[in-house]
Parts: C-alpha cells; sequence; structure tokens
C-alpha cells in the first residue's frame, strides 16, 4: 500500500483534490494502489517541470555570453572559396531568415549573414563537433534541418545552430559561388556535398539516418508513405524526436539538442514499461574523464520498441562493460565500424524491454482471466471515459491525444480490470 504522505506531496496546490482522492480510498480500499500510482506519476512530471525551471534559470545569464561567442573573426578567410545560400529559415540560436554563407577552406568556417551584409553568428570548422541532417517529422510536406553541434569558448559546452531547407530544387541564383553545374539536385543535396567537401579535412561527414539502422514502425499521421526515423519521446515536460543514427543518438529539435556518439555512451536502458509506452534512459559522458549523465526520455511509443532493442543490441549500448571500448575506437568517430563491433541479435536471450512487456501482457492476461473482464461491456469504471473514444482513439493512431493522460487512462485500466 501507499504511504499516505504521497498525496499530501502530490496534492499539495488542491487539498481539495486531495481529500474526495483519500475519501475515495475509503469508500473503495481495493483503489488505493491505483490511486497512489497516480500521485506518484503527478510527482514525478512536478519534478521534471521543476528542474526545467530550474534549468532555464540556470541558462538564462548564459545567452548573451553564448550569442557574443557565435560572431567570428573572418579577416583570414579566403573570399574566393565561398558559397552562400540565399535567405535560409534558421530556428536556432535566433529565428529569423539570413544568408548562409559556407567558406570551403578548412581554416575558415561557416556564418548567417543579414540583408544589409552584416554577420549575425557563425562557427569555425575546427570546432565543429558533429552536423546531423535529418527529416522534420510531422510535416506535410518534406523538409530538412541541419544542425551544428560545436564547442564553445570554454571547450565544456555545445554551441547549437539549426536552419531548414525544403526538400525541392533552389530556384536559379539560390546558390552562389558552386564551383561545378548541379541540375536538378534538392536544397538538402547541395548543402550535403559543399559541407562533405569541407568535412573532410577533419574526417567528418554530414551524418544522416539510415533505414538500415531504424526505421520507425509506429503510425505516422504524415507522408505515410515515406519511411520515419523518428521516435517521438518526451523530456521532462519538453516534447521532441529522437534519431538512431549510425553513429550515435540525436535529440532535437528544441534547446538544448543533445548528440549522443557511440563513444560518449556508457549504457542504455529501459524504465517504466508500460502496455504502451516505455522510458528510454541513456547514461553518457560529455569528456571521457567526466562522470555519466543519465538522460531519460519518457513515453515512447512501444510499437517502436523491437526496432529501438535491435539497434541497441547491434551496437553493444545496453553493456556499461563495452563503454572503453567504444570510446576506445574514437580515432574515427564519422568512420564506419568495423565487422568486429557489430553484434548478431539472432539467438539472443531475450531483451530487458521485451521481457519487461512479455510479463506485463502475462499479468494483464491473468487478471482478465480472473475478472472475468468483459472488453465489449459497455459498463465503464469510474474515471475510465468513454470505451468507443478509447477505441476510435486506438484506429486512429491517437492521432492528437495527450500522451500523459492516455499513459493515465492505461494505468486505469489495468487497475480496475
Amino acid at each position: 500500500m501507499p504511504s499516505r504522505h504521497i498525496f499530501h506531496e502530490a496534492f499539495a496546490h488542491r487539498p481539495d483534490l486531495q481529500q474526495r482522492v483519500l475519501a475515495a480510498i475509503a469508500k473503495a480500499p481495493e483503489h488505493e494502489n491505483l490511486f497512489g500510482e497516480i500521485a506518484h506519476y503527478i510527482k514525478h512530471l512536478q519534478h521534471a517541470s521543476g528542474q526545467e525551471l530550474l534549468d532555464n534559470q540556470i541558462e538564462q545569464p548564459f545567452k548573451k555570453r553564448k550569442l557574443e561567442h557565435r560572431p567570428i573573426d573572418t579577416e583570414g578567410w579566403d573570399k574566393g572559396s565561398v558559397c552562400e545560400v540565399a535567405d535560409v529559415s534558421f530556428s536556432i540560436p535566433q529565428r529569423k531568415k539570413l544568408n548562409l554563407s559556407i567558406n570551403n577552406s578548412a581554416s575558415s568556417g561557416l556564418r548567417a549573414i543579414n540583408a544589409s551584409g552584416s554577420l549575425e553568428f557563425g562557427v569555425n570548422w575546427d570546432c565543429v563537433r558533429d552536423i546531423v541532417c535529418l527529416p522534420v517529422p510531422e510535416k506535410t510536406q518534406a523538409q530538412y534541418n541541419f544542425c551544428i553541434l560545436s564547442a564553445t569558448a570554454d571547450g565544456l559546452t555545445t554551441d547549437q545552430i539549426v536552419w531548414t531547407v525544403p526538400d525541392s530544387v533552389p530556384k536559379d541564383g539560390t546558390f552562389v559561388g558552386l564551383t561545378t553545374s548541379h541540375s536538378g539536385e534538392t536544397y538538402r543535396t547541395l548543402l550535403i556535398t559543399v559541407l562533405n567537401g569541407v568535412l573532410k579535412h577533419n574526417k567528418k561527414r554530414v551524418i544522416e539516418p539510415d533505414k538500415q539502422e531504424f526505421a520507425s514502425q509506429a503510425v505516422q499521421a504524415h507522408r505515410k508513405g515515406e519511411p520515419a526515423y523518428h521516435i517521438k519521446a518526451f523530456r521532462g515536460s519538453k516534447d521532441g524526436f529522437l534519431f538512431l543514427l549510425p553513429h550515435g543518438i540525436f535529440w532535437g529539435f528544441k534547446k538544448p539538442l543533445e548528440f549522443f556518439s557511440f563513444d560518449g555512451i556508457d549504457s542504455v536502458s529501459y524504465t517504466s514499461v508500460l502496455q504502451r509506452t516505455f522510458n528510454l534512459n541513456i547514461a553518457a559522458r560529455a569528456a571521457t574523464d567526466a562522470e555519466p549523465q543519465e538522460f531519460e526520455f519518457s513515453m515512447i511509443d512501444q510499437a517502436d520498441f523491437a526496432g529501438i532493442d535491435d539497434y541497441v543490441k547491434r551496437h553493444e549500448l545496453q553493456d556499461a562493460s563495452m563503454a572503453e571500448q567504444r570510446r576506445a575506437k574514437k580515432l574515427n568517430v564519422n568512420g564506419v565500424k568495423g565487422e568486429g563491433a557489430k553484434q548478431d541479435g539472432a539467438g539472443q536471450e531475450e531483451g530487458e524491454l521485451e521481457k519487461a512487456t512479455r510479463e506485463a501482457e502475462d499479468l494483464e492476461d491473468e487478471e482478465e482471466d480472473d475478472e472475468n473482464f468483459d472488453p465489449g461491456s459497455e459498463g465503464e469504471s469510474e474515471g475510465s471515459g468513454s470505451g468507443s473514444e478509447e477505441d476510435e482513439d486506438e484506429h486512429e493512431g491517437r492521432a492528437g491525444s495527450n500522451p500523459v493522460d492516455e499513459e493515465l487512462g492505461s494505468e486505469a485500466e489495468s487497475g480496475e480490470g
């Protein structure tokens, strides 16, 4: 039985709800565990929201400093090795249209220029850690985000630049300074060609998703005929998307972006495995000698657990004892991993997530048999909502639903089944 203090903590700002919950428990003691789990979940959300507020308060004083760090010295740049792209939509660090200037010299960098020709922000190539190009999820028209993660002046934190381009052929005059003809190529392919030409000096490439690594099995409401590479999740109260890429795991597209390269990951595990959702936990280090930090991504659709678990096993991310070997391969983070680092999933024991999911489903089946549960009955338990609405949500892929409400509803069904 849950301790009564959890109800006082969860409903501290709503004593009226607290009294109603306690009265309901007194009337129906068999529901005390269910109300206890709901109270624990409310406490979890309160903690996540409070931590986000604290992070924003800490981050705020540094925003000006970060923007001051972005403008870069371009005096030594080779002015003849520049490719410029007009009217690019930036979202980080500023949400505005600017001209993108890419200097092909390895000692130079990339910058964003306003209409008057003044420099807004930029980054030198030797500060760039990773550049990823990813499809923007949940858009009717295909778009791509280019995300640059680079080291700040202190070398410890990460600066970020994000811009978006359509999946279309640019108009004449949009790209200026290309040395060869690229008829028929799109914004994405042109930019990747230019960026890869510069990044090769540092043995890097633009990182893109690969369906051989991971493709989502969740029902997609937009562009259903195309493979989806994203996994919808929450970090605290912020929603976003995970991408399982050939060289690491990316989280975006709201600040702070995160890229967990394989050499920086200690381990990956699963928690809060429920009938419809689960949480993914990544323990990663910002530097080799740093302490690992835990990152939790919650409310992930169960439809993707098999693909995620296969990815984790294939790259041996579930085993913390392999972390040193992954860090030893940091000599070429963007290079191709050797076959020795691959892991054949055939014949392995079932993963932690699969086992927990199977046990939860077995337990639910037993409870339904014991109570002679009839999923087609019209009678509804108190607080569980309309059965027809739930059926409609499931057939429509739960489009537009609130994942927190949905998860509480799922737990209510399990508790009262």
